[in-house]
């Protein structure tokens, strides 16, 4: 009996030292909810663009670490892991990544400790090679720490399961990075404060140039994470220029002119496309071009006045015949609602008036003559338009009134490049969607003022015929 319970007061006292370990204690009395969307996210490239101390570090270190020893709770787990930790410099892996790695790992895994600098007895005081951990799936996981200031060259040859990078790194290592996961059908993910503007990782990743639907980012600022105090966040707010703030506090990137839609956040306005009711669909919306993108996306409306982008035709080079074709031809698959004489309604630059290079048809007329009626006289006040769109984009009780479907691509990655220029006008570069965007809002809204001198007898007649119409009457 006395040999039972001692042996159940060292299992208890196990447990009790389990539950001390900062592994076991992440995300449990206070939860980052960031950082948790991080962690249960599939995708095979995320990042996290984050201020100091928002606690971006600490979810990539829990994510190696979960992955390593195979406790992963969201992903598929597996034994032999083999990955890196990039930093910038062994100076920044010594003081950054390499300690929050340590700090989450219970010493009990670990198996070896191959020092670059230091000893192995004091692995924190010194430049980590590489650690041997147990895996729970048997075997054994090797994290490896990898510099950039070594070179792409020292990046080559290696089969991993994935990279951790903690900062940004150069983009030949990012892209050599990205052949050693190839082979395992691996993952990418990265934690950084983007201090250096616009570089690839904003092309990449933040606009998503080339649509892959595997990248994913959040960004993380100081009000996010649970464990600064309000005195804290407000004390180190005053210390910092508004330039420092953008970076530092919200990781937002930085250009040499302000975006215009700084209200735009593609994790509240960007959504899953769902089955829009009829009664919803509204008007497209064309800024037309030949050689540049002609871009039309249509829109549809619910009862409360909230505004859904739901698709989008966005090609350059292309004839008006092909464009007409292409926007016939989505409307059919979307059973879009048309006039009485079967033609689509549409907004369009008043600029369609004018007469193409045959000197015969205007834009707007080749297009009616396809089964466009486009309606030319839209408001381009291009002050009074941003103001309106920047109000359907305003945040109210946590929710605005635009929102995007997600494969409208081509519409969500202009909101991120439209900037101010030099002179106070917007930049005249990749501007397609926003200009048509802001024809239909501002157009829409003079309409809507329009209508509200109609009495209320009016209204109420046309309520009733909208109802009588969706049931089929």
């Amino acid at each position: 009996m006395k040999e039972i319970i001692q042996r159940i007061n060292c299992i208890e006292r196990e447990q009790r030292r389990r539950k001390a370990q900062p592994l076991a204690r992440y995300n449990k009395s206070k939860v980052h909810k960031k950082q948790m969307a991080f962690h249960k996210c599939l995708k095979n490239n995320r990042w996290v663009f984050g201020g100091n101390r928002s606690g971006k570090t600490e979810c990539g270190a829990v994510e190696t670490v979960w992955l390593a020893r195979g406790i992963h709770p969201y992903r598929a787990n597996k034994d032999d892991i083999s990955c890196w930790v990039v930093s910038l410099s062994q100076q920044v892996q010594r003081d950054v990544a390499q300690q929050k790695i340590l700090h989450y790992l219970d010493k009990n895994w670990i198996k070896e400790v191959r020092m670059l600098e230091g000893r192995q007895d004091n692995p924190s005081g010194g430049v980590i090679d590489y650690i041997i951990i147990d895996n729970i799936f048997g075997g054994q996981s090797k994290i490896a720490f990898k510099s950039c200031e070594a070179g792409r060259e020292k990046f080559q040859g290696a089969s991993l399961d994935f990279v951790w990078f903690d900062e940004e790194p150069p983009f030949d290592i990012y892209q050599e990075c990205r052949m050693r996961v190839l082979d395992r059908c691996g993952h990418l993910f990265g934690t950084m404060t983007p201090l250096k503007g616009q570089t690839w990782v904003y092309d990449e990743i933040y606009l998503n140039c080339h649509n892959s639907d595997q990248v994913w980012y959040e960004f993380m600022e100081w009000a996010d994470n649970p464990y600064l105090d309000g005195a804290t966040v407000t004390n180190m707010s005053q210390s910092m220029s508004e330039d420092e703030l953008d970076s530092r506090r919200y990781g937002h990137f930085r250009a040499n002119s302000g975006l215009i839609y700084g209200e735009f956040d593609a994790q509240v306005h960007v959504i899953q496309p769902f089955d829009v009711p009829y009664e919803w669909q509204d008007c497209l919306s064309i800024d037309p071009g030949l050689n540049n993108p002609l871009s039309c996306h249509w829109y549809a409306v619910d009862g409360d006045g909230n505004v859904y982008v739901v698709a989008e035709h966005y090609m350059a080079n292309k004839s008006l015949s092909y464009h007409a074709n292409a926007i016939i031809e989505k409307c059919r698959q979307l059973n879009w609602h048309t006039d009485k004489y079967g033609r689509i309604s549409a907004y369009i630059d008043s600029a369609a008036n004018q007469r193409t290079l045959s000197g015969v048809n205007s834009v707007a007329e080749l297009l009616f003559k396809a089964g466009i009626n486009v309606n030319t006289k839209v408001n381009k006040d291009v002050w009074a338009g941003i103001s309106i769109v920047k109000q359907y984009l305003h945040v109210v009780e946590g929710k605005p009134k635009l929102y995007i479907f997600c494969n409208c691509v081509n519409m969500i990655r202009e909101f991120k490049t439209y900037y101010w220029g030099n002179n106070d006008a917007p930049v005249k570069r990749d501007d397609h969607a926003m200009d048509e965007l802001r024809y239909y809002l501002a157009t829409r809204r003079q309409s809507a003022t329009s209508s509200m001198s109609k009495s209320a007898v009016q209204k109420d007649k046309e309520r009733l015929y909208r109802k009588l119409h969706n049931r089929g009457y």
